[in-house]
């Protein structure tokens, strides 16, 4: 359009008064954008807006449309466009929030957000106005420039306070960051509080520390419960089946990703009552926990997701085992959650030796469903002995026909998941005597003790919450970094279990006594990009094993001051920590065999500190997908190789292209997902992280089936990596991901399970 023409033609602003269209005013916000990026083009993006002018049109859509015409550019050759429509995302954001381009004053920006119900009222109560003016000169609004494409999206339909039904954003980023320092900090010490805010704000905002979901949505407002995961133990009652059930819908309506242990329950046609009635088995209770799970959204925020764990042995397995399948009917199936296998030592000799695994019902061998995760001695002196007692209802099947349905049912679902109940006691940090874990979360990274609720106010039972954060690897010029990260990270998340609020007492009460963390990281792939190594080959086992060994051992010191300064948490002795034994004591020494890397700090004087003062939190660590929260820091996923230097990520706005960090440096350094030719160096780097990691990790397995004869995974590949990543010590796995033909530089589709949200830190 000329400027003869435009010059006819009004806009409608935000306010609702009608201007002329400004067509120089387009063209410098544009300009603006581009500064100091690398190929790209103003002219190009104005061309490819194609932009309808007519009279009365609002400056929304126009901004809208241009900053979707940068956001189409984005590819490995012209990267920075990721960066041009961030910015311009970002000048329409602040727009929005705040009717101009400049942020206004900290303290005036609470002030009236406080007085709408937006922001939680102790913020004004606890910080003068002269820590709101030192404060609002520590913000740097200039580094909202630094996010990608992807990044302010993703801040935009998740995280940024807004109304979630007219779309109406009340805040930028970096009031976002600084306003969750402000909150975890604001019960320390008057002469010490402002550093650490100011040092928080500074991590995360450099992102250097990445927040969960749950956090960056939640701190700050009304709504107080930031633990990314929660883990619920069902007894074999109809009241402890309600109880669990109530604690689901609770949990689920406050942003929580849900891991529901429902393997005591016993099977189809069992007695009750003494014969009175037969039970109707899992699959109903299943169906109850489904709906429970599904019942609430999460504020807009995300859907409610959970998954559902029982052991291998289950006299039902063979139905739960497809109850995921696309074949079948709604009476046999519940789709609609994900489903943890839990399986032990004993249950793999019997594949190993191809002999047969007798299934029971958990209600019908005393004993023996306790043994299976505490004591594996016990558990197979109990599980010959019952094999043995013909009173008992059983069924024999053989071991290689069970674990290929298993394995069949992962490669076809991607959803059913595996737990490693013995790794999960056996190098835990946890007594199994006498805080036995028992399963994991949605994300299978969670493993903490539970036990089961008789009613919702039961004060024996045990929620166990995890509240979460990862390092970025991306960030680190040298491992020392990290000590500071730790402690700031250790002191934030810390603080936030006191601030938050508990919907039900069990969960109040474990976390109260365990404290329970999990710290994990994020852009692994590129941390072993810009290192020259890759996940294959073997290469960058030494550089995981020092990297690992640091993060643990600086969390567990910050844990250590803390128990200095406020006392360790009060379970303390539940905790093997309390005997003295860490990490580096029992892992699977199967390790060694491929990775020699030895160990760099001084461990055994961390020991004798644990011992004598002990840890403020039971557990420190858990590597989680982080699908969300890496988008933000514009890093890779979690510990996994990207699908393409380019990902298209699946979001509720729609699908976001992002570029992989420095892709014109390190382009032909990264390794991608499907140029690893197995999964076995992968499983490798993941044990030896496990070698560290005190609770679990979101470990994936994935299969390119052009790569087998006839185009099909054979059977054998896949349970060869089940053993193999049981003898390198996993304690679980994740998704089964399976190359489908589609674009792989332009396809990175999978779901943000937890809740990422949940986990999806």
């Amino acid at each position: 359009m000329n400027a003869a023409a435009a010059a006819q033609l009004k806009v409608t602003k935000r306010d609702g008064r009608l201007e002329a269209i400004d067509l120089d005013k387009i063209h410098r916000v544009i300009d603006w954008a581009a500064e100091g990026l690398n190929n790209v083009s103003v002219s190009q993006v104005e061309l490819k807006s194609h932009i309808q002018f007519y009279n009365g049109i609002r400056t929304e859509d126009i901004h809208e449309t241009i900053i979707k015409s940068a956001a189409d550019l984005i590819s490995t050759e012209t990267p920075d466009y990721q960066y041009l429509a961030a910015r311009l995302a970002i000048f329409h954001l602040r727009k929005i929030a705040f009717g101009q381009f400049e942020p206004p004053h900290l303290f005036e920006h609470v002030e009236k957000l406080t007085q709408s119900g937006k922001y939680d009222a102790h913020i004004l109560a606890d910080y003068s106005r002269a820590e709101f003016d030192e404060l609002n000169a520590a913000i740097v609004h200039d580094r909202d420039m630094t996010f990608s494409y992807g990044a302010v999206k993703q801040l935009e339909g998740k995280y940024l306070v807004q109304n979630r039904v007219t779309r109406q954003i009340y805040e930028s980023p970096q009031f976002l960051y600084m306003l969750v320092a402000m909150c975890l900090f604001a019960k320390y010490p008057q002469n010490t509080r402002l550093d650490y805010v100011k040092r928080f704000y500074d991590a995360v905002s450099e992102f250097k520390i990445s927040l969960p979901t749950p956090i960056m949505a939640g701190v700050r407002t009304p709504s107080r419960q930031f633990s990314s995961c929660v883990l619920i133990e069902c007894d074999d009652s109809l009241d402890s089946i309600n109880a669990t059930s109530s604690a689901i819908v609770k949990y689920v309506s406050q942003r929580a990703g849900i891991g529901i242990n429902a393997g005591r329950i016993r099977a189809l046609g069992s007695e009750i009552r003494g014969g009175e009635a037969q039970h109707t088995g899992c699959i109903p209770f299943y169906k109850l926990f489904q709906t429970a799970v599904k019942c609430c959204s999460q504020g807009g925020v995300r859907g409610g997701a959970a998954t559902l764990f029982y052991p291998l042995w289950h006299l039902e397995v063979e139905s739960l085992l497809v109850l995921k399948n696309n074949r079948g009917v709604e009476e046999n199936r519940v789709r609609h959650m994900d489903y943890g296998v839990q399986i032990n030592r004993a249950l793999y000799q019997r594949l190993i030796k191809n002999q047969d695994i007798t299934l029971f019902s958990p209600s019908d061998v005393p004993g023996l469903y306790d043994a299976f995760f505490a004591n594996q001695d016990e558990f197979e002196r109990l599980y010959e002995q019952y094999e043995q007692d013909d009173s008992i209802r059983k069924r024999k099947v053989s071991a290689m026909d069970l674990f290929s349905m298993l394995m069949q049912e992962r490669a076809g679902t991607g959803r059913i998941y595996v737990q490693n109940v013995d790794h999960c006691n056996t190098h835990s940090p946890f007594n199994p005597a006498v805080a036995p874990v028992r399963q994991s979360n949605l994300c299978l990274e969670i493993a903490l003790p539970t036990k089961p609720l008789n009613n919702i106010n039961d004060p024996e039972g045990e929620i166990a919450l995890c509240t979460l954060s990862a390092f970025n690897l991306g960030k680190i010029e040298s491992l020392d970094d990290i000590e500071e990260w730790a402690d700031l990270a250790v002191r934030a998340l810390d603080a936030l279990l006191d601030y938050q609020d508990y919907p039900i007492e069990a969960a109040r009460q474990a976390t109260m006594n365990r404290r329970t963390l999990g710290i994990g990281v994020i852009n692994y792939a590129y941390y072993l990009a810009k290192n020259g190594v890759r996940y294959s080959d073997g290469s960058a086992l030494g550089l995981t094993h020092r990297t690992f060994e640091a993060i643990q051992f600086y969390l567990l010191k910050a844990s250590v001051k803390l128990a200095q300064e406020y006392g360790a948490c009060p379970k303390f002795d539940e905790t093997t920590y309390s005997q003295g034994i860490l990490p580096i004591d029992t892992y699977k020494k199967d390790l060694d065999a491929f990775c020699t890397e030895p160990l760099h700090l001084d461990w055994e004087g961390l020991r004798a500190d644990i011992v004598k003062h002990g840890l403020r939190n039971s557990t420190l660590t858990a590597l989680m997908p982080s699908e969300t929260s890496s988008q933000i820091s514009n890093a890779t996923n979690g510990i996994e190789p990207p699908r393409g230097l380019v990902t298209v990520k699946a979001s509720k706005d729609g699908i976001l292209k992002q570029v992989v960090p420095e892709y014109e440096r390190l382009q032909s350094e990264y390794e991608l997902l499907w140029q690893m030719p197995n999964n076995d160096g992968y499983l490798k780097l993941v044990g030896v992280m496990q070698k560290f990691v005190d609770q679990a990790i979101s470990s994936n397995t994935n299969y390119d089936p052009s790569r087998f004869e006839g185009g099909k995974v054979p059977m054998k590949q896949l349970i060869k990596d089940l053993l193999s990543a049981y003898k390198y010590g996993l304690k679980t796995l994740y998704y089964h991901n399976t190359r489908d033909g589609a674009d792989d530089l332009q396809q990175d589709l999978q779901d943000d399970g937890c809740a990422g949200g949940a986990c999806k830190i």
